[in-house]
């Protein structure tokens, strides 16, 4: 923190009586350093930034702090108060107040000096020594990390197995998410909060989850000292991350290897590797390694995109879905041919309320290529990329090009976008190109390739599908079951799982009746690993620990409900024996399915939507049969584990640790 303070940015005896006027206060000794330029917009700045969210902390401090085209370099001011001052902070007024100013566009100088800063707040040694201080240039030596003169330095903790200096626990924050937000999401969180407490770690964890998320106080990110993104989507807002080492990696290994991530993040501390995060919000820059990170090979990069759109799609399919689903049980199909119920609606007519089920499902499932293309966009270039990925979603609805037109429009958008990105414009330019140039520029390119150049091939391409599915029979269903089956259990919600979730969705879209078999092949191969496991930890207790046990009891609830990512735990702990015994499972529910000619018109719901399927009884028999396979399969290869052990199993029945 050398040379962002000095003894004349330091007042020991600030008289403020409110957050304004400390700003005011110590801003007016940065502009006399010449390190602000317009006081005023200085201010204006640091004020925008306050009512985003209180900078108080407690201990009594303030830290107020913004980025402004008004400083000139990256700078520190503080002030002591006798009388406190409200900064929000839950334990009452600051008495040490530190303005923190950063250049616009220094997103890692801003957050480096917070986090540096935060840090030694966390010391109480530090804090009682700048309360007591009575020369100015000694409290900026000791803020920027200096011994001040006449003054013994205290004792230091030190890591006995690094040998360097640690002021207290390590602190890691980390953000977990995935393409639903429902479970592999907090499962990576779980496992990471576990593996650090065993570790001594402080954690703490952000889920970005399909019911949003809420942000971790920059107090705490600032006082990290590294950061774990396990992610199969975009992190959002990642410059809140900028200037500490970042494990960028997909959200499984949270869930599978989180002690190892821990480690890593350990690791990349001690040797100071700090990651530089894109102002527009984009990953680590090159180098900085990662799954799914900018810089990762295309195929994961596209992966990322995909499964960007297809997280934020979900829900719309799955209130349209089973809306329309439920619209059917009341009223009957011939209900989609109702009219507007704006016209007509009798109150007491059940036909009257079964069709403003379905056209309200209809209307929601309107937005599904439009918000499957936007999200694609999105993910690739942030937020100037909406625009033009909704319009491109919209044309491909209007050529007939479907789902593919959706997939093809959003990645076009996000191309156009980030190619646009690249053009160097003049500053005073930069202001208006997310809101403005780019969203204008780029849906004109993304309207024109889609109505002009791609829009009708790939409708083409769309209708020789339909086709395709549509006359599917006898052995050409089986297999396609069996594919299915197969790509819904192998990896349990991951990429493979979530292509076969959104095909089969996609479907819906425009629904034929292969495409309704399609659907429900899918749900059902879906429920089987949970049904499975619940099933063989029910039937043989002691080939499972006591933990897998109580896995299992909560598997009946997810399985039932088509969470496939229940089986998770079982499969991370014993890949080897579980992933090949669910998808055994889930090849033959699929392939019965499909040859007893199931259909499903809801894209989600488990056995709460069975009376919303044709020929329901066929169809839990399927479900029953792939999990009968699967439990037996799983039974028996943990079966021959335990006689070829050696050692004695543990007197609680939990099987001998074997690596698989």
């Amino acid at each position: 923190m050398n040379e962002l303070i000095t003894a004349e940015l330091v007042d020991l005896d600030l008289s403020a009586e409110s957050k304004s006027e400390a700003a005011r206060s110590l801003a007016g000794r940065l502009v006399a350093a010449g390190r602000v330029t317009d006081l005023d917009g200085f201010l204006a700045d640091v004020a925008a930034r306050e009512a985003q969210m209180p900078t108080g902390l407690d201990g009594g401090i303030g830290i107020p702090h913004c980025r402004s085209e008004h400083v000139t370099v990256p700078t520190l001011a503080f002030g002591r108060s006798s009388g406190g001052i409200d900064f929000g902070a839950p334990d009452g007024p600051a008495d040490l107040i530190f303005l923190i100013a950063a250049p616009a566009g220094a997103d890692d100088d801003h957050l480096t000096i917070l986090s540096s800063l935060a840090r030694r707040l966390m010391d109480p040694g530090f804090t009682g020594a700048l309360r007591a201080e009575a020369d100015p240039a000694a409290a900026a030596a000791l803020i920027r990390g200096e011994e001040p003169a006449g003054t013994a330095p205290e004792p230091e903790a030190v890591s006995a197995e690094t040998g360097t200096r640690e002021a207290g626990p390590f602190r890691i924050v980390a953000v977990t998410s995935c393409p639903t937000g429902i479970a592999h999401t907090y499962m990576a969180a779980e496992s990471l909060e576990a593996a650090a407490r065993a570790e001594g770690v402080v954690l703490d964890v952000e889920t970005q989850g399909s019911a949003g998320f809420e942000r971790l106080d920059p107090a705490v990110i600032a006082a990290a000292d590294a950061v774990i993104w396990a992610h199969d989507v975009d992190v959002r807002e990642k410059a809140r991350f900028g200037g500490k080492p970042v494990v960028d990696t997909g959200v499984k290994a949270g869930i599978n290897r989180p002690a190892e991530l821990i480690a890593e993040a350990r690791d990349k501390a001690r040797r100071g590797e700090i990651a530089r995060i894109a102002e527009d919000g984009g990953g680590p820059a090159e180098g900085t390694g990662g799954a799914a990170s900018a810089s990762g090979h295309f195929g994961v990069r596209l992966r990322t995109y995909l499964m960007s759109g297809v997280s934020y799609m979900v829900p719309f399919v799955a209130a349209g879905g089973l809306l329309i689903a439920l619209s059917f049980a009341i009223g009957g199909y011939e209900i989609a041919g109702a009219k507007s119920v704006a016209d007509h609606f009798v109150w007491g007519e059940t036909a009257s309320w079964a069709a403003l089920l379905n056209q309200i499902g209809t209307a929601a499932f309107g937005f599904l290529v439009p918000v499957l293309a936007g999200y694609i966009a999105y993910g690739m270039a942030d937020r100037p990329a909406l625009v033009p990925g909704f319009v491109g979603g919209a044309v491909a609805l209007t050529v007939d090009a479907g789902f593919l037109g959706g997939l093809v429009a959003g990645l076009l958008a996000g191309g156009v976008v980030r190619a646009i990105q690249r053009v160097k414009v003049h500053p005073t330019l930069r202001g208006i190109m997310p809101v403005l140039v780019i969203p204008l520029l780029a849906s004109i390119a993304v309207g024109f390739l889609m109505f002009i150049v791609v829009g009708k091939p790939i409708a083409s391409l769309q209708n020789a599908l339909t086709d395709w599915l549509n006359g599917l029979s006898g052995s050409n269903a089986v297999i396609l079951g069996v594919v299915l089956g197969l790509m819904m259990c192998f990896d349990m919600g991951g990429p493979l799982n979530k292509v076969a979730y959104a095909f089969a969705v996609g479907g819906l879209a425009d629904p034929t009746p292969g495409s309704l078999k399609v659907m429900a092949a899918v749900m059902a191969a879906g429920m089987v690993p949970p049904l499975a496991m619940a099933l063989a930890t029910t039937l043989r207790r002691s080939l499972f620990t006591r933990t897998e046990r109580e896995n299992g009891r909560a598997a009946w609830v997810l399985g039932a409900s088509f969470i496939t990512e229940g089986a998770i735990p079982f499969a991370a702990a014993d890949p080897l024996r579980v992933i090949p015994s669910v998808m055994a499972g889930g090849a033959v529910t699929g392939a019965l399915s499909m040859a007893f000619g199931c259909t499903l018109r809801a894209p989600h719901g488990g056995v709460f939507v069975v009376p919303l399927i044709g020929q329901p009884f066929l169809y839990l028999l399927a479900i029953a049969a792939g999990t009968a396979v699967s439990t037996a399969l799983v039974v028996v290869l943990k079966g021959m584990r335990r006689t070829s052990d050696s050692d004695t199993p543990a007197g609680d029945g939990s099987p001998v640790a074997v690596a698989a």
